[in-house]
């Protein structure tokens, strides 16, 4: 019986005490909206890093219709192997092998695929909610904006900085 009241008092106790969001893990509290937006986001960084090719590159061979499949999807092609999804859009696309590997060019550690579809996927909300604009256009126009660049050279320290100042720089066209 002292066990259940300890239980009991410690279940009070929890109730009681209200937790902010910001105290859970992310994953926990994020909208479908923004976990389809990271995987779309991720899946273009993987494929990128795969294929060789600017992001821009892969985002246009894409092209918005594709885009939009795969965002609207993207909880489905979430749960698959993600080398399997990227290897049915790079042939689906015809993206073929390029030049561009800024992870051979990285003289220090890495970002993760994952790593850099989150940074993108902040700009790409950012970019839809405050221009009112689909999240398909979003994409498009920040993978095809002088920002990529930077966010893409694993020598700098660019896509360290903080969201807004990476939409800022998005904006105004004040680049680093």
């Amino acid at each position: 019986m002292a066990i259940l009241a300890s239980i009991a008092s410690e279940a009070k106790g929890d109730a009681e005490r209200a937790v902010a969001i910001s105290d859970l893990p992310e994953y926990l509290y994020k909208t479908e909206r923004e976990n389809k937006v990271f995987f779309v986001c991720s899946l273009i960084d993987y494929i990128a890093r795969a294929t060789k090719n600017r992001r821009s590159d892969v985002v246009e061979a894409l092209g918005p219709q594709r885009l939009g499949r795969i965002v609207e999807l993207a909880d489905v092609y979430h749960s698959d192997n993600i080398d399997a999804v990227s290897d049915r859009f790079i042939e689906e696309a015809g993206i073929g092998e390029g030049v561009f590997d800024n992870v051979a060019a990285a003289r220090y550690a890495v970002p993760s695929h994952w790593d850099i579809g989150k940074v993108y996927k902040r700009l790409v909300l950012a970019i839809a909610d405050r221009e009112g604009t689909t999240d398909v256009e979003a994409i498009l126009r920040a993978y095809c904006s002088p920002v990529s660049a930077l966010i893409d050279d694993y020598n700098g320290s660019f896509y360290y900085d903080s969201p807004e100042a990476i939409y800022d720089a998005y904006v105004t066209g004040e680049l680093e």
